[in-house]
């Protein structure tokens, strides 16, 4: 399991081939710990088989014919076969859960399939749950009682401090009232590769790189370095802005006029 943590883990994405059977553009695409990525496109542009093709190690047995390498060469196969060294951890729109398990024994339980030995794990993740959204997420509750946002914190804590995966692979969390800019920012400092599929613009002036895809394949890799920082402000400005305004909306004012009931 010492590949799992090593900080040197490369990911490498060859091309593959486009919904019209063409061959896609790029000539590789490397995904290091510490690598904050973006996909960008139209809906049904490919982004999410895109993060599927690294999820599955793709060796051009998918759909899209892509070669998913691990430092240069073939996956172990315990990399895909085996929870407990897999190095990527995958949090999906539609992530299911166990719904008459409660969060507690949920987490019990991914803790012995990752054989994750350290102490106080499970209070340790909801704890980072709870930094990601407003609604407070408690042990003793069922997973089928949570709401769609706790579920989507809970699943990135999990992978963050059950999994301890080196490679987070998070599809459009924008959608669930996370606490986005807190996500990236803690994920930054854990040296984690995090690749979103987002059309949330925020979220993808935040990273170093934007994969942007379209008709299945990828079209370009950006890397806008300092050069978008002023657009950057400006959007932080309006999504916080909204981001108020959605909370005032969810406790029942009414904006610039009388709150309902008063």
């Amino acid at each position: 399991m010492n590949i799992v943590n090593d900080e040197q883990l490369l990911i490498t994405v060859y091309p593959g081939y486009t919904k019209t059977g063409e061959p896609e553009g790029f000539e590789s695409i490397e995904i290091r710990p510490g690598d904050i990525i973006t996909i960008v496109g139209p809906t049904g542009s490919g982004k999410t088989a895109f993060i599927n093709d690294i999820e599955v190690f793709a060796q051009r047995d998918t759909v899209t014919g892509r070669n998913v390498t691990v430092n240069g060469g073939v996956p172990p196969e315990s990399f895909v076969r085996d929870p407990a060294n897999k190095p990527i951890a995958m949090i999906t729109q539609n992530t299911k859960c166990l719904a008459d398990l409660t969060v507690d024994e949920f987490l019990d339980m991914h803790i012995i399939a990752r054989n994750n030995k350290e102490c106080n794990t499970c209070e340790k993740t909801i704890e980072l749950a709870n930094r990601f959204m407003g609604e407070k997420i408690r042990g003793e509750v069922r997973i089928s009682a949570l709401s769609g946002g706790q579920t989507r914190s809970l699943m990135i804590a999990d992978a963050v401090i059950i999994s301890q995966a080196p490679i987070l692979l998070l599809d459009e969390i924008e959608n669930a009232g996370i606490f986005k800019e807190e996500v990236v920012n803690h994920l930054k400092k854990l040296n984690k590769a995090v690749l979103f599929v987002t059309h949330d613009p925020y979220i993808a002036l935040l990273s170093d790189r934007r994969i942007v895809m379209r008709n299945g394949e990828v079209t370009a890799v950006l890397e806008p370095g300092d050069s978008e920082k002023e657009f950057l402000m400006k959007v932080s400005q309006i999504d916080h802005t909204l981001s108020e305004i959605r909370e005032r909306i969810r406790v029942g004012e009414v904006l610039g006029g009388v709150a309902f009931g008063s």
